[in-house]
């Protein structure tokens, strides 16, 4: 295999897992025991093997991995069979330079979305009507759109990681698929003993009108509040006791042209927890999910009319005392045929259907004008 760049870094290709939800299993379980071969099963830890500080690994799980860790039913099929629910690549650093990658013809077809505005609309109001019965408090429900291509989709995809605010441009490719992602959101970085957790919750587009608006919502606020609740006790979950703190509360960030309300949540890892422990306490992602986390995925699954894919799943990067995952927002994924893209919000009591329709074709724009031609 020729060398890739990860994180700046050249690399080459040294072993590769792919899992699909069929195979069976445990994801979590066999990503750790492949990661154990290479010693990179352990972040928290540092201790020393040999030629380890050579090796690092990006790690990918999709939602639907993440429903079969928690047992909960699954929804639709993916639009995207072709993508896997678990892939994970150890690289190797190299000094050999990256080859330049020459642009070949691409064209893409008209974007079809997997259900209309009205529909979307109607899946809000579901949502608000099982936050009436006190079946959940809040549910993020997701969209997806696909559109046919012809060439090759590799350039149209670094556009997308290229995003401005991309906080995890990684772009993971297989026979026959690929993910690019351009996500702004944290969903586990340890260093060493320190792990850490920054969940986005409110969006509003990138004036200073709309800065104001974000910061004045009541609604926002009270729905941004309610994520970081669920993942502070996430994190509780494998965190010394007493050591959960939240250091920023609903900061303003840019992504593109939205601004979006994000929080900052650490601990201190207890004694022994390992990378399945870390994953499993905060995977799926709290504000890609909802609260109560098992009772919104079960309604999620009944709602959205197609499966998530590799969105709102995990994808980011695994070395020696090192993990930094991203939440798999502002995800695009390829198969022979044809480009999906999927995007979405939280959904409260006091959520206007319109307004979330809008909302998430707002954060889908971006993904769009990148991958155009």
């Amino acid at each position: 295999m020729p060398p890739a760049t990860v994180g700046g870094v050249a690399r080459r290709e040294v072993a590769r897992l792919e899992w699909w939800v069929a195979d069976g299993g445990d994801p979590i379980d066999l990503l750790c025991a492949f990661l154990v071969r290479y010693g990179l099963g352990s972040p928290g830890q540092d201790e020393l093997i040999t030629g380890r500080d050579q090796l690092g690994a990006v790690v990918y799980l999709s939602a639907a991995a993440g429903a079969v860790t928690l047992g909960v039913r699954q929804g639709a099929p993916s639009p995207a069979p072709a993508v896997p629910d678990l892939a994970c690549v150890v690289y190797q650093r190299t000094g050999a330079a990256s080859p330049e990658r020459q642009a070949g013809p691409w064209s893409l077809g008209a974007w079809e979305p997997s259900w209309t505005a009205a529909e979307h609309a109607d899946g809000v109001r579901a949502v608000q009507a099982a936050i009436a019965r006190g079946d959940v408090y809040q549910v993020n429900l997701v969209g997806h759109a696909s559109a046919p291509y012809r060439g090759d989709p590799l350039p149209a995809l670094h556009r997308v990681t290229g995003l401005p605010g991309a906080a995890y441009p990684y772009l993971l490719a297989g026979a026959g698929w690929a993910v690019a992602c351009a996500s702004p959101e944290t969903l586990v970085r340890v260093r060493g003993a320190r792990v850490e957790t920054l969940p986005i919750k409110g969006t509003r587009p990138a004036t200073a009108v709309g800065a104001a608006e974000l910061r004045a919502s009541a609604k926002e606020r009270a729905e941004h509040v309610m994520i970081v609740d669920l993942v502070r006790n996430d994190l509780a979950r494998v965190a010394r006791t007493g050591s959960v703190t939240v250091p920023s509360l609903f900061a303003v960030r840019r992504w593109c042209d939205l601004w979006q309300a994000e929080s900052r949540v650490c601990a201190e890892l207890a004694e022994g927890a390992d990378l399945g422990a870390v994953l499993r306490a905060v995977w799926p992602g709290g504000s890609v999910t909802g609260a109560p986390k098992l009772a919104a995925l079960d309604l999620i699954a009944a709602l959205e009319p197609v499966g998530r894919g590799p969105s709102m799943g995990a994808l980011g990067w695994l070395e020696a005392g090192r993990l930094d995952l991203g939440l798999t927002i502002r995800t695009v994924a390829v198969d022979g045929d044809r480009v999906h893209v999927w995007a979405g919000g939280g959904i409260t009591w006091d959520s206007d259907p319109d307004a979330e329709v809008a909302e998430a074709a707002a954060k889908a724009a971006p993904l769009k004008a990148a991958l155009s031609p």
